[in-house]
């Protein structure tokens, strides 16, 4: 897993989707005009995933013990085969003691088929007890071939002190 201070693009869920091919350079801008927010990467089986978590404190009701944190996912194809994704694993732990595993069919109600060089971004949510958190899971691809592998989401921190923000 890698951390870095260029942002992720992301958005999806609710929020709205986006599937697309860019360039290099055209990727770069885009990275370079999103916020200075901490992202996380990780690429597994030439899949890269991005995400870039972000507190939503207008959203949030701390005396209620609601922490809403919204997550923006760019999912990359850096290899050199179709990557048609199927299903996701995420393993949410809040730091009050509570682990939570979610499963489920695509993305946002996707199942993306992926290209080599295309991208497929969204976003969601999730809402903790606490102000302290992290997430990580897995995406479960398939090759034309019928062969399936796993792409490793990376664990990302969920901190209500470190990614406030408003929602757009």
């Amino acid at each position: 897993m890698a951390v870095g201070t260029e942002p992720s693009l992301g958005c999806a869920g609710p929020i709205g989707g986006d599937r697309r091919t860019l360039s290099s350079d055209a990727e770069a801008a885009t990275f370079r005009a999103m916020t200075d927010r901490l992202f996380f990467y990780k690429i597994t089986n030439g899949i890269r995933i991005t995400v870039r978590p972000l507190y939503l404190h207008d959203r949030s009701n701390p005396d209620q013990r609601q922490f809403v944190f919204a997550y923006f996912v760019r999912i990359e194809n850096v290899g050199d085969h179709d990557a048609h994704l199927l299903r996701r694993r995420w393993l949410i732990h809040d730091s009050i003691g509570e682990d939570v595993e979610v499963e489920g069919e695509g993305v946002v109600g996707e199942q993306p088929l992926l290209e080599p060089g295309e991208v497929h971004e969204y976003s969601s949510f999730c809402v903790l007890k606490s102000p302290h958190g992290h997430m990580e899971g897995q995406y479960l691809f398939t090759r034309p071939d019928g062969a399936t592998f796993e792409a490793d989401i990376p664990r990302f921190i969920l901190d209500a002190t470190e990614s406030t923000g408003p929602l757009s």
